[in-house]
């Protein structure tokens, strides 16, 4: 299912039905608000305010969610998918992270949970969907050009997904940006928006091969 043809499909669609669940929950608790949760105010007074070093860090790993920095991993990973003759990956990198990006955009307006201002919807956080929908895109043809097995190659790309979502949630919560409970709304939009459009880009690949024979 998942523009690389290893055998994960069933245990990816489960995680994907469980991460859209989390989303929809947290979403309901949430909506409309604008204050921390008790988990978010425990977790954002331990991470909030680091030193100007970490800020550095925090500040450059937001810029990869921004549209110049996020446009320039799209290209990037579109040009390696091509160079290695891996098309339907690099149809899986533009259609997989445009979904995920437009459906944390709905969610936004549809949750309606801001931060720093009514102006400021936050739920859920689009970088954080954003890289862990990169990483996702980038780790499932990996595991199958890599010839993974299914233990491999899921533990390879729930990691992928986990590091990624994992660090531009930090520096989401280090700056302010978002509560944590945000960050988590983001990463499991990924979960279960990339899945679901591997699957789709496959069956249209096969449908699209089977025309020309």
């Amino acid at each position: 299912m998942t523009a690389h043809r290893s055998d994960e499909g069933p245990h990816l669609g489960l995680i994907a039905a469980l991460a859209a669940l989390v989303v929809v929950v947290l979403g309901v608790l949430y909506a409309d608000d604008s204050k921390p949760g008790m988990v978010d105010a425990r977790i954002w007074a331990a991470v909030y305010g680091v030193g100007p070093t970490w800020r550095h860090v925090a500040l450059a790993m937001d810029f990869m969610g921004e549209p110049v920095g996020a446009a320039t991993l799209v290209v990037a990973a579109v040009t390696g998918c091509l160079l290695a003759r891996r098309p339907r990956a690099a149809v899986l990198v533009v259609a997989g992270l445009g979904v995920t990006v437009g459906t944390a955009t709905l969610l936004k307006h549809l949750v309606g949970r801001t931060i720093h201002g009514d102006g400021n919807l936050s739920y859920p956080s689009g970088h954080t969907a954003f890289l862990t929908a990169l990483a996702l895109v980038v780790a499932l043809p990996a595991t199958g050009r890599l010839g993974l097995g299914r233990t491999a190659g899921m533990s390879l790309v729930l990691a992928a997904a986990l590091v990624a979502g994992a660090a531009m949630g930090w520096a989401q919560v280090a700056l302010g940006a978002h509560y944590p409970t945000d960050v988590l709304g983001g990463w499991c939009t990924a979960l279960a928006v990339i899945p679901a459009t591997a699957w789709l880009v496959d069956r249209m690949a096969d449908a699209v091969r089977q025309e020309r024979r």
